[in-house]
Order: C-alpha cells, then structure tokens, then sequence
C-alpha cells in the first residue's frame, strides 16, 4: 500500500516544469521590457527564458497577460519592502524610501510601471493598484503619526505626485531630475499647507 501524503507532498514533474518556465519568462520578460519598454518582442523574451513562443503563449495568451504578471512581481516587491519599513524606526525615512522605491517601479519600462496604474491592464490591473495604494496608506499614516508629514496628505496625493514624476521624466535624460523632483515634492509633504480656508 502506497503512502497517499507522501505522493501528495512531491510536484509532479511536469507542474514543476511548469512553475520553472513561468517564472523563467517573467524574469526574462522583466529584463526585454527594461530594455525595449512594453512594446518589445514576445519572441526575444521566449528566446532569453530558453523555452520556445508556444510555451509562452500557454503561460500568457497576449502581451497584456505578460505585461500583468511583471507588475505584480514588481509590486510583490514593493509590498516586501514596505512591510519591513512599517517596522522600521525612523517614520519619515521609510515614507521616504518607500517613495523613491515606488519612483523606480513606476519609471521603468518607460513608463510602463505607471501607464498600467493609470490606466490598468486586465482583471488585475484595480487590484495592484489597490495594494499600492495600502502600501502608501501605511506608510503616510505612520509618518504623520510618529514623524513630520502633513497631516492634510492622503496616499492618493502622493501616488499621483510620484506618477506624474515618472510620467513626465520617462524621456528626460537630465541626470538626477526624477529624484530632484521628488525631493520638492517630499519637502511639500514635510511643508505647511498653503491654501486658506
């Protein structure tokens, strides 16, 4: 008589394979689409992650699906990131960092990061953008908390600050002028409200 646990515990070799060349694709694909933007070649991100297009296409049915699945990846690091800044002593510092981490993401790809939180791609777009939005929420809560954030901010505001950087500095090849953008806006963030009323 077999050991029906045992069986259940080991990955059939064919799901593990699987696994292997949706992982392969999406590293590859996150490489293609640094360096081409979201319009590269699904056949040169096929090529780079050693499986052929069918492969490809049973993982993701269009470019779309692909481009889907290296944002959540992105995002599933960012949400790392900001679970260990939550914890972190310095309230303000991790708003900050989290804030030039989250300027990355949305700059890479030209524009790509961004576009797809603009305007989201598929059934999962609403959702990334719901966790950023969380991740954020924390974030500025805990820095106009325990540090120096206005208090009249949301995490809303700041995202679409952020994404306004990305979106306008995408084809600006003036050293430093993402992150010189940010520091204004993070001293708006520190700053005194200038509306009355």
């Amino acid at each position: 008589m077999t050991n029906g646990r045992a069986g259940a515990a080991a990955e059939p070799p064919r799901r593990t394979d699987a696994r292997l060349n949706r992982e392969r694709l999406v590293a590859a694909a996150r490489e293609v689409f640094a360096e081409a933007g979201p319009g590269a070649s699904l056949n040169e991100i096929a090529r780079r992650a050693g499986v052929g297009p069918g492969t490809l296409y049973r993982h993701f049915p269009d470019r779309s699906a692909l481009l889907s699945a290296v944002l959540s990846d992105r995002i599933e690091r960012l949400g790392a990131q900001a679970e260990r800044l939550l914890v972190s002593e310095d309230a303000d510092e991790a708003l900050e960092q989290w804030l030039r981490a989250f300027l990355a993401h949305a700059r890479v790809n030209q524009g790509m990061g961004s576009a797809l939180l603009v305007e989201p791609a598929g059934e999962s777009g609403p959702d990334c953008h719901r966790r950023i939005l969380d991740m954020a929420t924390g974030l500025l809560d805990r820095a106009q908390l325990h540090g120096s954030a206005r208090a009249d901010l949301t995490a809303d505001d700041l995202l679409h600050l952020v994404i306004g950087i990305a979106l306008s500095t995408t084809q600006d090849d003036r050293p430093g002028r993402p992150e010189f953008l940010l520091d204004l806006a993070l001293d708006a963030v520190h700053g005194s409200p200038r509306r009355k009323g």
